[in-house]
């Protein structure tokens, strides 16, 4: 069975925002940036101080952003026919192949060398932190057909969270990204994602974005949620950013 190798998220970022948004990436992620590829030099890779590159920038032309996956695997046919068998579409196929899951979430199969070495946490002068989720934000009624489908698709292990409106896929231990199910109370539009950190002091930590220019959406006591120079959402949390656990409830 052809078996996912490396997951790497990609920021869309629209072109007026796109130097400010991936400077405030490589500050928050303290990443190099590898040159420009692409036909229109659209692409870039956030290179970690150490480990394989998981993270991506997309400079696009048109809408507001946001977040897509690459999925690596040895096999990019046998991966597509069995997406496909679980409900996702084919949107365009070249070196890769472009595909949405049933709830229109974006995503892209590849068959470029994956990763084998996971970067460590970042340090700065506040403690350590990594972005190390993806949480796909599901409207309700798209929610059990999605979550069946990601499951299926990655083969990792389904985990109740610790609010109710949230579910994980355990990562393995040998890939860098997990990934976090959400069910929104709206039913308005396909599925999208955003990027969440982990981090040893949040409070410290939000302190440190906002003065790379990030901006204040919400702080619901559990989790902060902030927005990037490109206007994306994305969430600091208090899990431990060694494990990628919660810490426990006294």
């Amino acid at each position: 069975m052809a078996e996912l190798r490396w997951a790497t998220a990609f920021l869309d970022l629209p072109a007026d925002t796109f130097e400010a948004a991936t400077a405030f990436w490589r500050a928050v992620t303290g990443s190099g940036l590898s040159p420009a590829r692409g036909e229109h030099d659209e692409f870039a890779t956030l290179v970690p101080r150490d480990g394989d590159s998981y993270l991506r920038v997309q400079r696009i032309a048109d809408g507001p952003g946001g977040v897509h996956l690459d999925l690596h695997t040895d096999d990019v046919p046998g991966f597509v026919d069995r997406a496909a068998s679980l409900g996702a579409q084919v949107q365009w196929s070249d070196n890769h192949v472009v595909m949405s899951s049933p709830g229109g979430f974006p995503f892209c199969v590849v068959g470029r060398p994956a990763g084998t070495s996971l970067p460590s946490p970042v340090p700065w002068w506040g403690g350590t932190s990594i972005v190390d989720q993806v949480c796909l934000d599901i409207p309700g009624h798209l929610h059990e057909e999605e979550t069946a489908f990601w499951a299926a698709l990655t083969g990792w292990e389904y985990t109740e969270g610790r609010f109710p409106e949230f579910s994980t896929l355990e990562r393995p231990a040998d890939q860098p990204l997990r990934l976090l199910l959400q069910r929104l109370e709206s039913d308005d539009g396909p599925v999208r994602a955003h990027l969440d950190l982990s981090s040893a002091d949040r409070v410290a930590e939000v302190v440190r974005h906002r003065s790379l220019d990030a901006a204040l959406v919400r702080d619901t006591g559990n989790w902060t949620v902030l927005s990037d120079p490109a206007g994306l959402e994305y969430c600091v949390t208090d899990r431990d950013p060694v494990t990628g656990r919660l810490p426990p409830v006294r």
